[in-house]
């Protein structure tokens, strides 16, 4: 999600994802080695370098996400085949309900677009979560405050 919303502008270092999400550095390192291996992001090295989403954000889905992050198969096993059809069932509704939603409906929520507007005011903008700041330059289509 983050890097979807924050795509436009360039990529991003996996150390501001880190801080931001305030998540572990080798946790995010071990989620998109799995991204990576998806091709659901890719990565660009060297200075001023990071990851952006390896596809549109219109193509991915909330479900493809979860599905990848949950591949390990540590669901717990049901005890009955009256709690497994259930949980199948449910299995599948969510799984319906979840394809449904991409990233990109995220993204475009008017209360992210208006932080969005707010963090690119300027030349440079300061993470509302962490206070880093960053150099990337605002999105093509964002409309600074005046």
């Amino acid at each position: 999600m983050h890097l979807a919303i924050h795509n436009q502008a360039g990529a991003v270092p996996l150390a501001e994802i880190s801080v931001c999400q305030n998540i572990s550095m080798s946790y995010v390192d071990q989620i998109f080695w799995k991204l990576r291996r998806a091709g659901l992001v890719r990565g660009t090295p060297g200075p001023g370098g990071g990851y952006r989403l390896g596809r549109a954000a219109e193509s991915i889905s909330i479900a493809e996400v979860i599905t990848l992050m949950d591949s390990d198969g540590s669901r717990q096993r049901s005890s009955s085949e009256l709690d497994q059809a259930v949980w199948r069932d449910l299995s599948s509704r969510i799984e319906a309900f979840l394809s449904g939603i991409t990233i990109a409906d995220f993204a475009a929520r008017p209360e992210i677009r208006a932080a969005l507007e707010r963090q690119y005011a300027g030349s440079q903008w300061r993470c509302d979560v962490c206070g880093a700041l960053a150099t990337r330059t605002q999105p093509p289509g964002m409309n600074s405050p005046a």
